[in-house]
């Protein structure tokens, strides 16, 4: 009954659709803008939601500091880039606040990628790494000594290290919202920002997908999230694969919280604490502990959040994207790619 009801929805929609396009109420550059917006979300969304998986599948609890390293990147690694690019050109003082102070505005300091190309690449890399340091440090403080007990003890406490590293976001920089990149460059229509982005997602989910199946790096965090009693007895170096994990992890968190901002131009101490729900909901409907299930839940999420604006207002496009995570689970509860873990 359920089926036949989501099916009749789904017909429902797709006729409605097509009479929008019949009649002109919606064009198809209109729709096509919808369906690019939604890659361009679930690329980003899809780089968080795999650190988030991978740390679930082999550290076995819910990281909801996750959002808060996805901002530590965005933070980071803007400073960086204005740092560099706005050497000569706005005082150290603004550079280093990221316009806490209200100077070195992006347009003067060049903040786009075909104005200051090098400083957006510095920028990107110095997210990674710093974003990384600091979940290693947040490891060995915090997740090492609570690594025995069970998934709530340090599901609590991610809280409340979520809740410590953005409150210390916020003394650095200041809890005032902020435009940080100048207007993107698009040359025949194309967003150069929204490319790159694109073009680094990719390239990174790419990457994730040749170290899991063809390195023995992979090799060994795909056994270790299978079974990490038995990773441990053939002798699989565990400790190293934690070690991975976070850099992994927390380095595509470094990079989506930096790439969100290139594409939305704005920054505040709740930018990934505000994506946080969103990041769950692909891991839960891609199917908990899946890279590529990750990857499939980011791509339905971002591509309903924006199709269902034909239809919806913007203030309330979530919902479609949470209704449609919860028909699906209603079938799959394991989620799309259920039973698989990792890859």
């Amino acid at each position: 009954m359920v089926g036949a009801v989501l099916l009749l929805g789904i017909a429902v929609l797709a006729l409605d659709l097509v009479r929008l396009l019949v009649t002109g109420e919606l064009s198809i550059a209109r729709l096509g803008s919808y369906l690019w917006a939604g890659i361009v979300d679930s690329l980003y969304i899809g780089l968080a939601a795999i650190g988030l998986s991978m740390t679930y599948s082999i550290l076995r609890f819910a990281n909801f500091s996750h959002g808060d390293l996805i901002t530590t990147g965005a933070f980071s690694g803007w400073t960086v880039a204005y740092l560099v690019g706005g050497i000569g050109v706005a005082d150290l003082s603004s550079r280093l606040l990221l316009r806490a102070n209200g100077g070195a505005q992006p347009g003067a300091v060049g903040m786009d990628v075909l104005a200051a190309p090098l400083a957006i690449v510095l920028g990107l890399v110095a997210a990674v790494i710093v974003t990384v340091l600091v979940a290693l440090a947040i490891d060995r403080l915090v997740y090492r000594k609570l690594r025995d007990e069970d998934g709530i003890a340090l599901l609590i406490a991610s809280v409340g290290v979520a809740l410590a590293l953005r409150y210390l976001l916020a003394v650095f920089y200041t809890t005032d919202t902020r435009g940080v990149v100048a207007q993107a460059p698009s040359p025949g229509g194309v967003d150069l920002h929204q490319l790159t982005l694109v073009v680094s997602a990719v390239s990174l989910m790419l990457g994730i997908h040749l170290l899991l199946q063809y390195t023995k790096l992979g090799k060994s965090m795909r056994a270790m999230s299978d079974n990490k009693d038995l990773a441990l007895i053939t002798g699989i170096p565990t400790e190293r694969v934690i070690f991975a994990t976070w850099v992994i992890g927390a380095g595509l968190a470094g990079a989506a919280g930096y790439l969100i901002v290139l594409d939305r131009g704005q920054v505040s101490i709740n930018l990934g604490w505000f994506l946080l729900l969103l990041i769950f909901a692909a891991v839960i409907l891609g199917g908990i502990g899946s890279i590529y299930g990750a990857i499939a839940g980011s791509l339905v999420i971002g591509i309903t959040i924006n199709l269902s604006l034909v239809w919806i207002p913007s203030d309330m496009n979530e919902i479609a994207a949470f209704t449609l995570m919860i028909v699906v689970l209603i079938f799959r509860p394991d989620g799309l790619f259920s039973g698989v873990e990792t890859a």
